[in-house]
């Protein structure tokens, strides 16, 4: 594995795994430790004290990172006549309807990173479930992409909106940038984010609500942030 190897090992000794760090020091450690000859994604792994088999504990939603991910989303638009136009207009990647559908379901394509679809077009896309359901690409109203506002959607993802939501273990996993980012933009885009999932709390989540908050870069350390402060 990769990341057993003596860069990562290196990157490790400067993370004390026993602490809880504030965020700014937790950052400035993201950076210090991505040394791949990439530039590195940086990501948000927080595990939540909700169940996310029970319908009123789900937490899920869209935000728009003040500072982006340092990539720009490629985006599938199931829209027909203006909407598919407008869809083109703002931007999106691939516009189309059923041809779209064969052409995932025969050509097993995926080069793109977020589905939109106009609510017309959802029967469509509904025989794409068992495809792009397990990728998390199947588009939602809450995360903004079933929506006959497809240039809004467009634009927003272009500009760095991410998703979040619950896997099976209760934790979301957010990339908030990458780590040629400055610290303040990182911190920016990180506090967005924690905001966003704080104010998503159910109100049938019992207990700590934020369990664990980790950062981590794509080839680096995970970094455990006190959840206590994240917020701050």
């Amino acid at each position: 594995m990769a990341k057993q190897g003596k860069k990562y090992q290196e990157a490790k000794k400067l993370v004390d795994s026993l602490k809880q760090y504030d965020v700014k020091e937790a950052i400035d450690l993201v950076k210090k430790t991505a040394t791949a000859k990439f530039d590195e994604t940086v990501e948000a792994h927080i595990k939540l004290g909700v169940d996310s088999r029970h319908a009123d504990q789900q937490v899920r939603g869209a935000i728009v990172l003040p500072h982006g991910t340092g990539r720009t989303a490629k985006v599938l638009v199931f829209a027909k006549g203006e909407k598919a136009t407008a869809a083109e207009n703002a931007g999106a990647d691939y516009v189309g309807a059923d041809d779209m559908v064969t052409k995932i379901q025969t050509e097993n394509w995926f080069d793109f990173d977020v589905v939109v679809a106009t609510p017309d077009m959802m029967g469509v896309v509904g025989k794409l479930g068992r495809v792009l359901g397990p990728k998390g690409l199947m588009p939602n109203p809450k995360s903004g992409t079933v929506t006959f506002d497809v240039e809004r959607a467009v634009k927003e993802i272009k500009a760095g909106k991410v998703e979040y939501r619950l896997d099976k273990t209760n934790i979301i996993h957010v990339p908030i940038g990458k780590a040629s980012f400055d610290e303040d933009k990182l911190t920016d885009n990180f506090k967005t984010l924690m905001d966003a999932i704080v104010k998503a709390k159910p109100a049938a989540a019992k207990g700590q609500y934020l369990r664990s908050v980790t950062l981590t870069s794509t080839m680096g350390p995970g970094i455990k942030v006190n959840p206590a402060r994240v917020t701050e």
